[in-house]
């Protein structure tokens, strides 16, 4: 007798990002620089002392007390992940039970919903407006009305580039009765955290990445912040030893360049407003060309014509996010964000 794959595995394929070598990539929202070869040579150093036949600190100390420092919080208040999506599938797993109901929002983040389904619990989506904005009382009574037990989403937002306020999130998290998950991955970029606060509530995870302003992405980095009881019950749930001893190291190391890191998430937020600024224009020449302004580090663009400016950035080795009838395009280098404006102006020029 053959093995057959269960009914939530016969049908998954895997994830498959762009893959080729292009000139611009401004598909992925990573950081458009590479680290500086002074914090590479600290790296270096620290990886010539590395003991690679020990485990790595299962609790990862080193690089929770740097970000810890880096964000003004209490180390006992973090949580190291192998990525926010190792912390993502976790949280889902170990918080809820088999046929709980959790929600998400739409559109957002994609993995949210994925892993509901690997956990085996129920998955509903709440719809934006048709600003793509959240209507944060309209939410609040869909949480509480169908027993949610659990509500993600991200804030930013990834793909739209919205956000809701910190007196909105904090509204929110004060007036459900289930767990919040808010993924800041995109805060660094914006002012509206709740990440000082997040000891007051007894409900809410906050999650943070090394991915895209810290210009880690390589290392697959996530944190999870909450109050000590989840932030003792996600330890408790976690793997041992799931960050890699590199990863400890470089993260610890990058976090405590305090100053280079703050620097670079100012220029990449004026790379964004030059990038929304570009696209603005041509939306005036072009009135179905639609930019969406942005608190993240990328700009949502709704087009008709998104399929056939994709294929023409592609042309010119320049590769965005399509989404349907939306592209989704990163806040790059000044030399990247000029070079995706006049390709996508050549394509309305033709």
């Amino acid at each position: 007798m053959s093995y057959q794959l269960n009914k939530k595995l016969v049908d998954l394929v895997p994830y498959e990002p762009i893959s080729g070598t292009y000139k611009i990539r401004l598909d992925a929202n990573e950081c458009p620089v590479d680290l500086p070869e002074e914090i590479k040579r600290q790296i270096k150093a620290a990886v010539d002392e590395m003991p690679f036949n020990r485990y790595p600190d299962p609790l990862a100390s080193g690089v929770i007390k740097a970000f810890a420092d880096f964000y003004s919080l209490d180390p006992a208040l973090v949580t190291a992940g192998n990525g926010s999506d190792e912390l993502i599938c976790l949280i889902e797993s170990a918080f809820l039970e088999k046929n709980d109901k959790m929600l998400v929002v739409s559109p957002d983040f994609s993995m949210y919903s994925f892993y509901s389904s690997i956990c085996e619990v129920q998955c509903e989506s709440f719809i934006k407006n048709d600003s793509l904005d959240i209507d944060v009382d309209a939410l609040i009574d869909k949480v509480n009305r169908d027993n949610i037990k659990l509500l993600i989403f991200s804030n930013p937002c990834n793909p739209t580039g919205r956000g809701i306020s910190a007196d909105d999130a904090r509204r929110l998290v004060t007036n459900v009765n289930s767990l919040v998950v808010l993924d800041e991955a995109y805060m660094d970029f914006w002012n509206q955290t709740l990440l000082d606060e997040v000891e007051n509530y007894s409900n809410l995870i906050i999650l943070r990445t090394a991915s895209k302003a810290v210009g880690s992405a390589a290392l697959r980095l996530g944190f999870a912040v909450a109050d000590k009881t989840i932030s003792s019950a996600i330890k408790a749930v976690k793997s041992p030893y799931n960050v890699n001893s590199f990863s400890q190291a470089a993260g610890e190391i990058i976090y405590k360049n305090k100053e280079y890191l703050k620097n670079r998430q100012k220029a990449i937020v004026l790379s964004r407003e030059k990038l929304y600024n570009g696209l603005a224009d041509i939306s005036k020449r072009v009135p179905d060309f639609k930019p969406i302004e942005s608190v993240a580090n990328f700009v949502f663009v709704k087009t008709p014509d998104s399929a056939k400016i994709w294929n023409y950035l592609k042309e010119q080795s320049i590769v965005v996010r399509l989404m349907g009838e939306y592209l989704r395009i990163t806040a790059g280098t000044d030399f990247e964000v000029d070079e995706a404006l006049k390709a996508i102006n050549q394509f309305y020029q033709r």
